[in-house]
């Protein structure tokens, strides 16, 4: 059993959820490090071995599935704790891919702030068993496209149905949905160049 050592790291790219993260474990007294996104992540565990990473999925440069094969893959890193938060990757599928790439735990937003707390005192005070393996960066890919692809299809799908229900919308709905819209637009867009960045490595 290994008891974790070092600051938190929380690895975040929407600065509300960042700052609300952030927030809730320092007036617990945890020490606490920040990231945007996967790429400034790995830079920070270079510097300084978190105890406990607490990482979203769908994020810009580098997301979360994508950090946790890297960290996982290295072996001075592949038995640090991780979680994994996420609002759009909710599926079975999705939090059993989680799980296999390593992460100790899958909680979804929005955050059960009691829920989270006691799962970060479980892991930081009473430890973890080892992690399994990690998967074959064979095995990473095809799951990961998987998971991109269904996740693809679903943020169109969503994306027509708000462009269909803004036509009929009294004007005063409409900022909540267009908002909604707005932000499903640049989610399937993170979708969008993670797969092509993925289909290219294929290729190559």
């Amino acid at each position: 059993m290994n008891i974790p050592q070092g600051p938190i790291l929380i690895v975040e790219d929407v600065a509300n959820v960042l700052d609300l993260i952030e927030v809730t474990l320092t007036f617990k007294g945890y020490p606490v490090v920040t990231a945007k996104n996967g790429e400034e992540a790995l830079e920070k565990v270079a510097q300084e071995r978190p105890a406990l990473i607490i990482t979203d999925i769908l994020m810009p440069y580098m997301d979360g599935f994508t950090l946790v094969q890297q960290l996982r893959t290295n072996p001075k890193t592949d038995d640090i704790p991780i979680i994994f938060l996420s609002a759009t990757y909710l599926t079975p599928e999705d939090k059993e891919f989680a799980l296999k790439l390593g992460a100790v735990r899958f909680l979804e937003k929005p955050i059960d702030t009691e829920e989270f707390l006691l799962t970060v005192a479980e892991i930081l005070s009473q430890g973890i068993d080892a992690p399994p393996p990690p998967l074959e960066e064979d095995e990473f890919r095809r799951g990961y496209m998987a998971r991109l692809e269904y996740k693809l299809q679903h943020k169109k799908s969503q994306i027509a149905r708000v462009e269909n229900l803004l036509k009929t919308l009294p004007d005063e709905q409409k900022p909540a949905f267009e908002k909604l819209y707005e932000e499903s637009c640049q989610q399937k867009d993170m979708i969008q160049a993670e797969l092509t960045e993925l289909y290219e490595a294929l290729e190559g």
